[in-house]
């Protein structure tokens, strides 16, 4: 097949979740179809000669993210019905290339992945000429709307935070709409997980929902040595910047840390990740929080980690995060929420806890310095890597979506 496939970021390197994501699927897919790849470049951001991109794809083109003010969305929020996600990356340039691809080249499938670049997507769409058109196919990372209804519902419990509660409440209708519109565009979607997919049904109309879960590399992400009988790290690692991460590690740190403590004085919680947000200022100088920005790999503060710890209460999709932790042997405390979609179970891949009492108790068992602590950690983790090679390796999830682009491609 001859697949040109849209990105929202440069997907190399797979720094985080859509990264991660995309990076896998064109890795995958370049083994066996012809792959373009459009994609947008941060600012600052180049395409480096020795990317293995440009290895993969037979051919690569970037466009600069737009450049949108605090004010442009404030009036696009008010004016338009278009949520902030639609205008987010909306380029003339990227428009043209799109066009000029699509009329250059018989594409068999023109992938977009996610919702920033759904109008992309339904461009494409409408200009179908049959019987030369490529099938359309939209892989929803999140099902967005949902996202911002969780957002919204939890942000309306902080007074404090109601400007950002009624920020969500506009997008979640708007995005209601604009998902549906992209969702009955396309030929296929694809949904990260189950709960996605049902959530997005009632959505698609007549539009078919594939599964096609995130993956881990399980080569790449391994068991480290066990964790020492005196460790008290406690580790989450993700994206700072982004919302429902910041909203994790700040319930965390203010409801359960200290329930923590007041057991294990010694416990540490290791907040790793990229770009950490003025929100979590506050965090910082407290004797038990370290706060370490980006870090070359997260993998060895993963493999450090008596629990690793993902406290999410809002967001959706398939967790990148779990499925790291998991590969790594890591013992493993979660909310509900934050392994929705994957199918682990509770007490035999992970614990799951979502009141702040019993998230400290799951936490304390695995700190504990005796035999229970150690064999605890030692079964968790192993049943977690054993879970994500069975059922989560990229081996496995890119022949499903071959399948998936195949039968669409043959109904266009």
């Amino acid at each position: 097949m001859k697949i040109l496939i849209i990105t929202p970021q440069l997907p190399y390197p797979p720094r985080q979740g859509t990264t991660i994501r995309n990076y896998n699927l064109i890795r995958g897919l370049a083994a066996h179809h012809a792959v373009d790849l459009l994609t947008f470049l941060a600012p600052g951001e180049t395409l480096a000669a020795d990317n293995p991109l440009l290895e993969l794809c037979g051919r690569v083109a970037c466009v600069e993210q737009p450049a949108r003010t605090t004010a442009d969305r404030i009036r696009a929020t008010a004016t338009t019905l278009t949520p902030d996600m639609g205008l987010r990356l909306e380029s003339p340039a990227m428009h043209a290339l799109v066009r000029a691809w699509c009329a250059a080249t018989k594409y068999d499938v023109v992938q977009v992945e996610g919702i920033e670049l759904a109008q992309y997507g339904m461009a494409a769409a409408g200009r179908r000429i049959a019987p030369e058109r490529p099938a359309l196919v939209f892989d929803d990372h999140n099902c967005e709307y949902l996202l911002q209804q969780r957002n919204a519902f939890t942000d309306l419990r902080r007074v404090r935070r109601w400007p950002a509660a009624a920020y969500s409440l506009v997008q979640w209708q708007k995005l209601r709409r604009y998902e549906a519109a992209i969702l009955q565009a396309s030929d296929v979607a694809l949904a990260v997980s189950e709960a996605d997919r049902r959530a997005l049904a009632p959505l698609a109309g007549d539009t078919p929902l594939t599964v096609i879960s995130n993956g881990i590399d399980t080569e790449a992400y391994k068991p480290q040595p066990a964790v020492a009988p005196s460790s008290t790290n406690l580790v989450f690692t993700g994206k700072m910047d982004y919302r429902p991460n910041i909203d994790a590690v700040l319930w965390f740190a203010h409801e359960v840390l200290p329930l923590i403590v007041a057991q294990e004085p010694d416990a540490r919680f290791q907040i790793v990740g990229m770009n950490p947000h003025a929100r979590l200022d506050v965090l910082r100088g407290q004797p038990n929080i370290e706060i370490t920005g980006a870090v070359d790999d997260t993998r060895p503060y993963i493999g450090s980690a008596a629990a690793y710890v993902i406290p999410m209460r809002i967001g959706g999709g398939t967790r990148f995060k779990a499925l790291e932790a998991m590969a790594c042997g890591a013992p493993i405390v979660s909310t509900t929420l934050g392994v929705e979609g994957i199918g682990a179970t509770d007490g035999q891949e992970l614990l799951l806890a979502d009141a702040p009492d019993a998230f400290a108790a799951a936490v304390v068992r695995l700190l504990r310095d005796g035999r229970e602590g150690r064999v605890l950690r030692r079964r968790l983790g192993e049943y977690g890597r054993r879970f994500v090679e069975a059922t989560y390796s990229w081996d496995h999830i890119i022949p499903q979506l071959e399948s998936v682009l195949a039968a669409t491609a043959r109904k266009s």
